[in-house]
């Protein structure tokens, strides 16, 4: 996935969930955080933050904040990406080599999951979930409790009784991972369904990324420990 129009600034602050500030171009400006997560690690004032710029006029902020620079590393916060990130890399044929059809955005039941494929006989359905929170080299999801995500997992357990396989992919938007794990003591009962999935034949996958200012893109597996 590359980004354009990408601009070097400074974090200042987050105003809220969706608005932050940052100095750009020698003066403040307010953005849009395109992730309702806390990012309280990621999320420092002074750190170097890298913005897209958006060609909306209409839009009250002029920018998107799409990454920042934590520890040495770039890590991207764009929540919204990650779906696409993971489509481009499916149709890589590395995980499905027999892939015949992709689609993004397809319903099932009470929810619409990220991802639907069809590879040989089969049929599946992905749910993808994008991760910024890391301890000690560990990947962690959620940063947040997610009514949502626990949904997603219910659901995904229902629509293997209809003969589909079904997968949660976990993006991690970070370089370096050793290893993923879902964060208990954050929403316990996201750990606990995960797990559930898990044993009814769910599919948990996680993989790690690469980063530029201006880029995201799938690179390596990533060990999951429920």
């Amino acid at each position: 996935m590359k980004y354009s129009n990408i601009t070097e600034g400074k974090f200042i602050s987050r105003i809220n969930r969706f608005i932050a500030e940052a100095y750009i171009d020698g003066k403040i400006e307010s953005v849009h955080v395109k992730n309702t997560g806390r990012l309280i690690k990621l999320l420092k004032s002074g750190s170097t933050a890298y913005l897209q710029k958006t060609d909306k006029p209409e839009r009250k902020t002029k920018y998107d904040l799409i990454a920042v620079e934590h520890n040495g590393n770039i890590i991207n916060v764009d929540s919204q990406v990650t779906n696409e990130v993971a489509a481009e890399w499916l149709q890589k044929k590395i995980l499905f080599p027999d892939l015949t059809y992709i689609k993004r955005e397809v319903k099932y039941g009470d929810s619409r999951f990220d991802i639907y494929i069809e590879h040989g006989d089969k049929k599946a359905f992905i749910e993808v979930k994008g991760v910024t929170l890391e301890e000690n080299g560990i990947a962690r999801f959620p940063d947040a409790p997610t009514t949502r995500g626990v949904k997603h997992v219910g659901e995904l357990i229902k629509c293997m009784d209809d003969g589909y396989e079904a997968y949660i992919m976990f993006v991690i938007q970070m370089p370096d991972i050793k290893g993923f794990e879902p964060a208990r003591e954050i929403q316990p009962e996201f750990a606990q369904v995960l797990n559930d999935a898990h044993q009814k034949g769910v599919g948990i996958l996680a993989y790690g990324c690469d980063m530029t200012p201006d880029s995201i893109e799938i690179s390596y597996p990533v060990e999951v420990s429920l």
